[in-house]
Parts: C-alpha cells; structure tokens; sequence
C-alpha cells in the first residue's frame, strides 16, 4: 500500500449557485474519505472562462484539491467521480514536490 498526493482540478457548472457548489465540493470530500484518503487542502478558484465552449457551456468554477490516497484505489474514486453528475470536468494528477525557486540564476544576472 503506497499512499501518494494528488491534485484535482475539477470543474463544476456555472449554474451551481454557491450553497450547491459548496453541497458539490462536501460530496467530493466525502468520496476521497470513504476511499481511505485524507484531504490536506482545497482552493477555490472561481469562475473562468473556457478557452471554447464544451458540452454548451463557456464558463464553469473552478476547484483545486490536494489529498492523500494509496494509489490503486484511485481508478475507483475516479469511476465514482464521473458518475456525479456535479462535476463537469476532472482532472487528477500525482503531486510532486514543488522545486525552490532558482535564487542564484537570478542574482547572477546582475
């Protein structure tokens, strides 16, 4: 059992009004807990506009939530999230360690 962090981008409808998107995001959280993983943080992004329309729609908002979860069960939370009919769109990405910033690249410019 290895236990990864992942990051997951998900989309809601803009037509969510905020007591839904809020419904929405609990429900998310209670899926990645009933598959044994731990939520460590969630960002709300906001509405964004889509680079061209998909499914209809121009607009959705956007979430950003980093969890920790044992790597094959995955597959499973992700089935489970494309049968939410809350969720637009998902995307979910193994987390890596963020690299500092290069500081001695920059102070050699000077």
């Amino acid at each position: 059992m290895t236990v990864n962090k992942y990051e997951a981008m998900i989309i809601f409808p803009d037509a969510l009004k905020d007591e839904a998107l809020e419904a929405a995001l609990e429900k998310v959280e209670a899926e990645i807990v009933k598959s044994g993983g731990k939520v460590e943080s969630k960002t709300r992004m906001g509405r964004r506009q889509f680079a061209r329309p998909m499914d209809k729609q121009s607009t959705g908002q956007y979430m950003v939530v980093n969890f920790k979860l044992d790597g094959a069960k995955l597959t499973a939370l992700q089935g489970r999230f494309k049968l939410n009919e809350e969720i637009f769109r998902i995307q979910i990405v193994r987390a890596s360690a963020v690299a500092p910033a290069p500081v001695a690249a920059a102070t050699a410019d000077k």
